[in-house]
């Protein structure tokens, strides 16, 4: 016949240490780490293509002279990027050329503010620096816009 066995409460096991991580948890991190470093790469792409763009625009502006050889190199610009979401608008003349610059913007800035200044500031002399600066601003903004596809 066999002995009796004796049998002993069982103890709970010592709990195992936070670190060294487990694998899954340092793949989980990799992970975090590849997803915040693509994001970061996309965010600064689309930084410097911005500021080249923009880079590019006060260049023209500033390579003008007078103020009105500054808006015509705006109206220039903005008929260029124009193209790229407007086929065929940088044909366009007067009025009808201030509604599709106004076209998607929160405020009529061209067709009833500074920027009506396009329509024949290019052409005149009596330009002031001040009416150049204001279209400056608005036409800088559009011409982002349409640079980035907007």
């Amino acid at each position: 016949m066999t002995a009796p066995l004796t049998l002993r409460d069982v103890h709970a096991g010592i709990a195992p240490a936070w670190w060294p991580l487990a694998p899954g948890w340092w793949m989980v991190l990799a992970v975090i780490l590849a997803v915040a470093g693509v994001g970061a790469w996309v965010a600064a792409r689309r930084r410097r293509k911005r500021d080249a763009i923009l880079r590019l625009f006060d260049d023209a502006v500033e390579g003008a002279v007078s103020p009105s050889q500054q808006v015509a190199a705006m109206s220039e610009l903005l008929r260029r990027a124009a193209r790229r979401t407007h086929p065929g608008a940088d044909t366009l003349e007067g009025d009808a050329w201030l509604r599709v610059l106004d076209d998607g913007m929160p405020r009529l800035e061209f067709s009833e503010g500074a920027g009506a200044l396009l329509r024949d500031g290019g052409y005149r002399a009596d330009v002031t620096t001040m009416q150049a600066s204001a279209l400056r601003a608005i036409a800088r903004r559009r011409y982002l816009l349409w640079m980035q596809g907007k």
